[in-house]
């Protein structure tokens, strides 16, 4: 719901909005707050709680299977495989997809899995931490002659550009496959996403481990939220003043990128701990996040969804919509909520979503895997 929200008043990656010149300063007001508000709120969290919550499905699926007797790795790197052909399906409309990233990262999970409780914590704390950028920083500072490496996407995100504004599908699709990946990929590289990644789905996979989901954990939580709310004013404050103090470029760019990249995930963590707080504790607010238990069940379908629907709307090939963000964030509600609709009457008969059903389904083919006890 919170990736609909926010890509929604992107335009899926296709930065493109009407002149707003003529706009009442009332609407203004209303693009400039809406899309300030959710790029605080969700803006990197929503991408957490995802990468959390896979390294937690992780778990339950290897867990089962261990209970059971056996060896679930080499089945899960199959199925990596498959969510890296996914992520492609998704690709060829949407340039700012992350499952072609989960499918590459996700092989640290089979890796690492039977590693203990205390060296995953300290696995995971060493990749939130981003140590790319803390290297580069110490580098910066020994070395003024020192210049960090980044990768130049500016000809990938300008062919993503120019098939979004005037190229047929087959154009799009074919851009988005080659360019689109290259940009995506070295950006989520650039920005600490893949150590991020990494990290969260270690914590996910180890919050299973510990059962910190369940009520008789949730106290474990208080001291999470309120290490969080400690934290992240302060990163928040010191990401967005850094700038006016530190002038090296080679140093200021990893720090900023060390600095967001721990603030969101302390924001997150506000999330995630606020919403177990309100499911568990607030009957009412249990109640409505009950609801929207079917819309979960079908997460990967309705991802996957949205961006085939955003790419049809935005896109040249497409509808080739000219909203501004107050428009765009009402048509990304309405898109949410016939998703929800869809998904409250697909679960009445059927237990899986149709991509959530392929994926399992193709998960367990007998060729080229047999099963294996441990």
């Amino acid at each position: 719901m919170a990736i609909i929200l926010i890509h929604s008043i992107e335009h899926f990656n296709f930065y493109s909005f009407p002149p707003t010149d003529g706009q009442s300063q009332w609407l203004n007001f209303a693009d400039r707050a809406i899309w300030d508000g959710l790029f605080f709120i969700f803006a990197g969290k929503a991408y957490a709680i995802f990468a959390l919550l896979f390294g937690f499905s992780f778990f339950i699926q290897d867990d089962n299977r261990r209970m059971r007797g056996y060896d679930f790795r080499l089945r899960f790197c199959w199925r990596l495989l498959l969510l890296f052909l996914i992520g492609q399906l998704n690709a060829a409309f949407f340039t700012g997809e992350v499952l072609v990233l989960y499918a590459l990262v996700g092989f640290v999970l089979p890796l690492v899995c039977r590693l203990s409780t205390r060296k995953l914590l300290v696995l995971a704390a060493v990749c939130v931490m981003q140590p790319m950028c803390l290297w580069q920083i110490a580098r910066a500072v020994a070395d003024p002659g020192y210049t960090i490496l980044s990768l130049d996407t500016s000809s990938y995100w300008a062919a993503t550009f120019e098939a979004q504004s005037t190229a047929g599908f087959w154009q799009t699709v074919k851009v988005n496959l080659w360019e689109g990946q290259l940009a995506s990929l070295a950006w989520a590289w650039d920005h600490g996403r893949v150590f991020q990644t990494a990290g969260l789905f270690i914590a996910g996979m180890l919050i299973g481990r510990e059962g910190w989901f369940l009520r008789r954990n949730l106290s474990k939580w208080g001291p999470v939220l309120a290490a969080a709310i400690c934290c992240f004013f302060p990163l928040y404050g010191l990401n967005n003043m850094v700038g006016g103090f530190i002038t090296n470029s080679n140093i200021l760019i990893p720090l900023k990128i060390l600095l967001s990249s721990l603030a969101n995930l302390c924001f997150m963590l506000m999330l995630v701990s606020g919403i177990l707080f309100a499911y568990y504790k607030a009957p009412a607010l249990g109640s409505l996040l009950d609801r929207l238990r079917p819309y979960g069940r079908m997460s990967m379908t309705n991802y996957v969804t949205q961006g085939i629907i955003g790419s049809a709307l935005f896109y040249h090939w497409g509808l080739f919509l000219q909203l501004g963000i107050t428009a765009s964030e009402l048509l990304g509600i309405a898109i949410f909520l016939a998703q929800y609709a869809v998904c409250r009457l697909w679960v009445n008969h059927h237990s899986h979503g149709p991509l959530e059903y392929l994926w399992k389904k193709a998960t367990w083919i007998e060729w080229p895997f047999s099963h294996r006890r441990r």
